[in-house]
Order: C-alpha cells, then structure tokens, then sequence
C-alpha cells in the first residue's frame, strides 16, 4: 500500500531552515518531508559536525538564536574558551549546548548508526515531529576551488569568512553517495506530492542535495510540481555569500540567472514582489515566475510565504 503523500523540502542554511519552519508551520508532519544539506558536514575536534543539519533542527525546535541566525538562543562559550587558553582551534564556534548535540551525534556514529538515524534521534529528542532527512547517509563535501587553493565548506565560510574568490565548486564523493533511505523511499512509493526548494544558496545548499545520483532525475520523474523560492531579493542575497560567489563564477546577480540555473529542474520560481518586472525575463528561461513577499523578517513572514510556496504548487498540479 502506499504511503501518505508528502510535499518535499529541500533546504539548507539559515533562509533554508526559515522557510522549513514556515512549512512546518502549515503542513501537518505526514504532509511534510525536510530534506537537508549535509555538504557542509565535517569533523572538527574529533566530532562529526552537521552544520545545516543543526540549524534546521534548533529553528524546527524554536531553540535557535535569531540574532546571530546560527546556534542555540541563550548559549554560553565556557568550553571554547578553555579550548582557547590552551591553544586549541577555536575559529569554529562551538557552544556549550551545541556541544551536546555533536557529542551524542558522534557517539551515535561511531556505534554504528547511520546519519538519518542518529538525525532523527536527535530531531526526536527536540520535539521535532516533522521527518527531517539528511541528504545521504554517505560522506559528500562542498570544496570550493578558490584563489587560495582548494578549501572545505567550513574553512571557506567560517574560517576564512568568505573572503576568497571562488573559481569553481565540486561535491567530493557525490558520485559514490546514494540518497537517503527515507527519502529513496518516498520516491520510490510515488509518495511526494510537490517538491519546494527553500531560498538557500542554490551553488552551496541546493545542489549538493541535487548532485546525490539518482535524486535530480528522481524527483524530476515524479511528475509533480517543483518550486524554487529564491534567495536574491532586489538584486542582493538576503543572508550569506550567494550574490559575491555569483558575481566571483561570472554570473548576474538577478532572478534570471536564478531561474536559468533550475531551468530543467523547476517549474516555477517564487520571487519577491520588488522583483516582479523581473517576470518576463524569468518567463524567457522557461520556468514560470510567481510573486511573493518572500523576506521572513517574522514568524508570520515565514508562514505567509510558506503558504505562497504551498498554494503555488497546487495551482501547478491543477
């Protein structure tokens, strides 16, 4: 028998996780399947780092700190340091609380779990009801080839602050991962009923999930609408590097360019209402254009354009 249908979040970062939180916000848990970045996972101090994983997890949770956009809200930094004072590697914050999470991740690991079960003893212990999916059990990294040689994701963003030009991107060990079980599974069971692409960065959030083999051409075969949201508002990216690492791989910083990088992919792109004269060049890449407030400034930001999102793409199965 066939499982409920699901409408598939792919995401990544801190719009990403907003976006996931909108939907959670709207979508019952068996209407809804977060699948999340795991590009920017590494080790670091011995533990096993899930980055994106985490974020989406404390917003999901409401545990976040919406100051920083990153990390628990009311955290304390005694470990880091004391790691500081003996000289340890201290440019990778880490938390007194986020430690926890990454310790009983590690722990979980290294006990023979796979990375879709320790997320999903984690996400359980949260309150998390929502499935929440790692892209891939097996290890892909985001390596960015960059003027100063090849860096992982997280020396890039964090160590070096993004100040590096980017010459190209590639997602090492992709070619050998498999997708998800879960995940697998939905598509597999003709169990998704729409796809949504939160407004991460569509270079370092997205296509890492999308470069897993067999998940591009699955969800494509699915038949069912896709929706990209994007993360360009008014010619700038709302949070993070995705305009200057646009601007540094030689492509315009505008929802064309967004849309001609899904064109294949999507059906639509969700853009927001200062960009609506963009339409008709959006139009042009094949890929319809639909406006929306798209800033998630609030709570009520995140499910109005959780909402747009989802009302887009029943309009689309229509």
């Amino acid at each position: 028998m066939s499982r409920a249908r699901r409408i598939v979040a792919l995401c990544g970062g801190v719009g990403g996780a907003k976006l996931a939180f909108g939907l959670a916000g709207v979508l019952p848990p068996e209407r809804l399947a977060i699948v999340i970045n795991t590009g920017d996972d590494f080790e670091h101090l011995g533990l096993a780092i899930s980055p994106d994983v985490d974020t989406v997890c404390y917003t999901l949770a409401g545990l976040a700190d919406r100051e920083r956009g990153w990390g628990l809200a009311g955290e304390s930094w005694a470990f880091l340091s004391a790691l500081r004072a003996l000289g340890g590697e201290d440019w990778f914050q880490l938390g007194d609380r986020d430690l926890a999470t990454h310790i009983e991740r590690t722990r979980r690991l290294r006990e023979g779990e796979t990375l879709s079960q320790a997320t999903a003893a984690l996400a359980a212990a949260l309150g998390i009801a929502h499935l929440v999916i790692p892209m891939s059990d097996d290890p892909v990294r985001t390596i960015l080839e960059t003027e100063a040689g090849a860096l992982a994701f997280q020396h890039y963003f964090v160590r070096e602050r993004c100040r590096p030009v980017v010459r190209s991107i590639r997602f090492e060990g992709a070619g050998q991962a498999a997708p998800a079980p879960a995940l697998a599974a939905l598509i597999e069971d003709d169990a998704v009923e729409a796809v949504i692409l939160c407004p991460s960065n569509p270079y370092l959030s997205i296509d890492p999930i999308l470069a897993v083999p067999g998940l591009r051409s699955g969800l494509r075969r699915a038949g069912v609408p896709i929706v990209a949201v994007s993360p360009i508002v008014g010619g700038a990216a709302v949070k993070g590097p995705t305009a200057k690492l646009m601007g540094e791989l030689g492509i315009s910083v505008d929802q064309a360019a967004i849309a001609a990088h899904y064109r294949g992919f999507v059906d639509a792109l969700l853009i927001d209402t200062i960009d609506a004269g963009e339409a008709e060049a959006i139009e042009a890449q094949g890929v319809h254009a639909a406006v929306a407030p798209t800033l998630m400034r609030s709570d009520a930001d995140r499910l109005q354009l959780a909402g747009a999102a989802v009302a887009l793409a029943e309009r689309l199965q229509r």
